[in-house]
């Protein structure tokens, strides 16, 4: 049955327009009711209706084709539609400038953080992925597996690499670098300087990663001693234009020529050098290139296309278990790394020379940034359906005269989107400030202009359109279900159903901020920790250099004699590794207990002093002496780890106990064996960072493998010290200049990964907060806005600003608390997580969790009192008035 209007409106309209007949329009606006009737019932299709009649509806009566072209709704993405929709966003943002601000900055935040992290990440990504053949290209390393622990090391046996391309056919070509991390003095005749990262390597190495040549003829190239191929950033150095092919250069004071000069080298390449000499020029006997267990070399291999790499590496372990590895022995198996994982995982690799990164830190990075732009997206959909009680009327009258809901849900993504857009240019700006900080905190090189680079540009137009749409749809979903007759009959229209929705995004946006501030006081203390833990020796006022020249030969106990003449020189020691720098892996028997089981250790060479400089504790035994002419030839000093890997009872126990080591260089080659006893136990001290757990150690004297110098110095006059030290230096060894180093700088160095990490948690927990506060910040104010006629009634009724304060704060600080309490546990474990990487770490103490929730209370209950004591404050008078 055809629907038609009331018959009161039909006389109504007669009146406001008597120059038209009842008659004329009659027909007309009975389709106009029934086309709103059919479509939201008789209540709605009256005030439609209504309100279409009055205002605009007889001056078209007379044409039926123009009244429909006003009732048929316009296409949603219509040009003009779109040009209304950019007016009333305008407008709106405008209107609403408080709230505005803080959705425009909160967004920006966000944005800033995860471009930031962003730009970062892509980087981290880059390494190696120009390499030619990349993907046939792998690095092969250790894994030792002692006692139910495994550790993983870069460097493996010389044997490897030789003898998988003489039994392995999917093996196409390998390569081996020798572990070189000390400098090199580099001479010509116009320039001397010292310079690191240069090292031995095997010719085909060049083949291998497809470096090129500008000048010079790779085939072949360093086959021959002492040749040498430059960089093009140190030929640039050291001869400017000119050739350098064919010329001679100093390293070391030994000649080299100059074979050839590389192309730049690749963008993002794991392996950063400054020239390479030939294998050969290292002068390492054949014998010891078969060794097994020598663990010095760098080994890659490049597989034939179609190779499973999988089958190829455990064809390799089964050999190495069944013939090199003997029973009793510490299982070292070699595994193949794909090149492109060699920079992101190989964090917890030891003895490496890669160009490393952190695939943990980088994915934790990534999820902070989330954290950051979900934390802002969830103040964007908390501020909009708060405050989005003041448009109700506009919607109910924009549903009244036609608007659809798919309508209104363009508009509000629309102006979410214009929100976003705004943001985004904020956050753009602000990158081109950051970047360069950025690139000086990480050293880095990135780039970021979306001006030159259509891609980039391309990604952030998508980036802001795909988080304009997320924080506005739900926004845009309640605003446009408004239902319009209840909108326009009440005079103050509430949100109440959607209040359970933001108080949950409230508490989701602290449990993130609270998760972030526990990781970040974790994070600081293991930090903290690491940089002030006892290490079982002092490193302080301690400085080592290459002992060098003269210093290198029959003048180093002169050297260290003329030294210990100054006041301010505590003590000097020479020797094979130090703490922090460079020691020998090798291995030791113990006659008489299992002997034919070889005992992996970490070894120090020393002379009788280097106990004593090192400051080394001993808990059983004697120091070596000057005194005791056999201690050179049979005296041993194994540290705590060693007398229990050993088998020995305890340290006094240890004592006398007989040890046996096969010489690097014997002097009696019929007998290449030291065989010797143990002197003294020394506590287990941290020579490498406190990543790595500290392992069985023996030290003993070697004359002939004493390489670096060890100087204790006074605190006072240090500048005066080293000046001195200079002084004696340029004496004994004048064709090199003094090269120092001090220890505790290098320790320093060694946990600059979790101190960067921890300064970004710190930024990145404060930049969560400060969102999550701006977001609180408004929300208060909306709820003082709804509540201004309630507090001016408690006032009047004698209630206290404290009350009123309490009144207003309770809610928030009730969710905050919540969701710290739902932050803990989930802190607890993936902090907890982090820290098993450590094998030296911090204990998981509650006053840590008990702070972070105090910090995260403390700072919203002072964001939410500004409001709070703002409404307590205002006149109760004006606040009844204003209603």
């Amino acid at each position: 049955m055809r629907s038609s209007p009331p018959r009161w409106i039909h006389w109504l309209l007669t009146r406001l327009h008597p120059e038209e007949t009842l008659e004329e329009v009659e027909g007309d606006l009975d389709e106009l009711y029934t086309y709103w009737y059919d479509r939201a019932g008789k209540t709605e299709a009256t005030l439609r209706y209504l309100l279409n009649a009055i205002s605009v509806l007889p001056p078209f009566v007379r044409r039926r084709e123009r009244n429909k072209e006003y009732y048929q709704t316009p296409s949603t993405l219509h040009p003009v539609m779109i040009r209304n929709y950019l007016k009333i966003a305008f407008r709106n943002l405008l209107l609403n400038k408080g709230y505005s601000a803080i959705n425009i900055a909160g967004l920006a935040i966000g944005m800033i953080g995860c471009l930031s992290i962003g730009l970062f990440v892509l980087d981290e990504w880059k390494f190696d992925k120009t390499i030619p053949d990349g993907e046939t290209i792998y690095r092969i390393y250790a894994e030792r597996t002692k006692d139910n622990t495994t550790t993983k090391a870069a460097v493996v046996a010389p044997a490897y690499a030789s003898f998988l391309q003489q039994h392995y056919p999917e093996i196409d070509t390998t390569a081996r670098l020798l572990m070189a991390p000390d400098r090199f003095l580099v001479e010509t005749d116009s320039q001397k300087n010292y310079e690191d990262k240069g090292w031995f390597v095997e010719s085909s190495f060049l083949a291998v990663f497809n470096l090129p040549l500008e000048k010079g003829t790779v085939s072949g190239i360093l086959d021959v001693p002492k040749t040498i191929v430059l960089t093009s950033e140190l030929a640039q150095k050291y001869f400017g234009r000119e050739d350098p092919v064919g010329k001679t250069i100093k390293i070391n004071t030994t000649d080299y020529t100059i074979k050839g000069v590389l192309a730049p080298l690749p963008d993002h390449f794991h392996l950063d050098f400054h020239f390479l000499m030939s294998f050969s020029s290292a002068g390492i006997p054949a014998s010891r290139m078969e060794k097994w267990t020598w663990s010095q070399f760098y080994t890659y291999v490049k597989v034939k296309p179609g190779t499973d790499i999988a089958q190829l590496q455990a064809k390799f372990q089964t050999y190495v278990k069944d013939n090199i590895i003997k029973p009793g022995d510490t299982v070292v198996l070699p595994f193949f790394q794909r090149l492109y994982d060699v920079h992101l995982e190989s964090a917890d690799f030891t003895f490496d020379n890669a160009i490393r990164g952190n695939e943990s830190y980088v994915n934790a990075l990534m999820i902070v940034a989330l954290f950051v732009l979900v934390i802002a997206c969830f103040n964007f959909i908390n501020l909009a359906t708060a405050v989005s009680f003041r448009r109700a009327r506009e919607i109910g009258v924009r549903k009244v005269v036609g608007a659809g809901r798919k309508q209104l849900v363009f508009q509000f993504l629309g102006e979410t989107i214009l929100v976003s857009l705004l943001a985004m240019v904020i956050a753009v700006v602000a990158l081109f400030i950051i970047v360069p900080a950025l690139n000086q905190f990480t050293g880095k090189i990135m780039a970021f202009n979306p001006f030159t680079d259509p891609q980039l540009g391309l990604q952030l137009l998508g980036a802001t359109l795909l988080v304009g749409l997320l924080a506005g749809s739900y926004p845009a979903i309640i605003v446009s279900g408004f239902q319009p007759v209840q909108v326009l009959k009440n005079t103050r229209f509430s949100l109440n159903g959607t209040s359970w929705f933001r108080q949950a995004l409230v508490v989701v946006q602290f449990a993130l901020s609270s998760l972030l501030i526990i990781s970040t006081l974790v994070v600081y203390r293991q930090t903290q920790y690491m940089n002030h833990k006892e290490l079982g020796f002092s490193k302080e006022q301690l400085v080592y250099f290459q002992a060098r020249g003269q210093v290198a030969g029959k003048g180093l106990e002169a050297f260290k004699a003329e030294l210990k003449r100054s006041p301010n020189v505590l003590s000097v020691t020479s020797g094979y590794g130090l703490p922090g720098d460079q020691f020998a892996g090798d291995g030791v028997t113990l006659p008489g207990k299992n002997a034919e089981k070889e005992y992996s250790v970490s070894m120090f060479i020393g002379d009788p002093d280097y106990i004593k400089t090192l400051g080394l504790q001993l808990i059983a035994g004697r120091d070596f002496s000057k005194d005791m002419s056999t201690d050179e030839q049979e005296a041993f000093i194994i540290n705590e780890t060693a007398v229990r890997e050993f088998g020995f009872s305890s340290p006094q126990k240890a004592l006398g106990q007989r040890i046996n080591w096969h010489e690097w260089e014997p002097a009696d080659t019929t007998d290449p064996i030291k065989r010797g006893k143990v002197v003294g136990v020394v506590r287990d001290f941290h020579y490498k960072s406190l990543h790595e757990k500290v392992t069985a150690t023996v030290i003993h004297m070697v004359p002939q493998e004493l390489f670096k110098v060890a100087v204790k110095v006074r605190e006072s006059d240090i500048q005066q010290t080293l000046a001195y030290i200079n002084t004696v230096w340029s004496r004994f060894s004048p064709d090199f200049p003094l090269d120092y180093t001090f220890m505790d700088e290098t320790y320093g160095k060694m946990y600059s990964t979790e101190e960067k990490l921890s300064e970004l948690l710190w930024l990145f927990a404060m930049l969560a907060i400060t969102v999550g506060c701006m977001g609180l910040f408004g929300l208060a104010a909306f709820s003082v806005e709804q509540r201004v006629k309630e507090i001016g009634i408690r006032k009047v009724l004698g209630a206290s600003v404290l009350a009123i304060i309490g009144l207003l704060s309770r809610n928030f600080i009730m969710l905050v608390a919540l969701a710290f309490v739902m932050a803990t546990p989930v802190g607890w474990w993936a902090m907890s997580r982090w820290l098993s990487n450590f094998p030296y770490r911090i204990a998981m103490d509650w006053w840590i969790f008990a702070l972070a929730g105090l910090m995260a209370v403390g700072i919203a209950l002072l964001t939410v009192s500004f409001q709070s004591i703002k409404a307590a404050l205002m006149n109760p008078i004006k606040s009844l008035r204003s209603e």
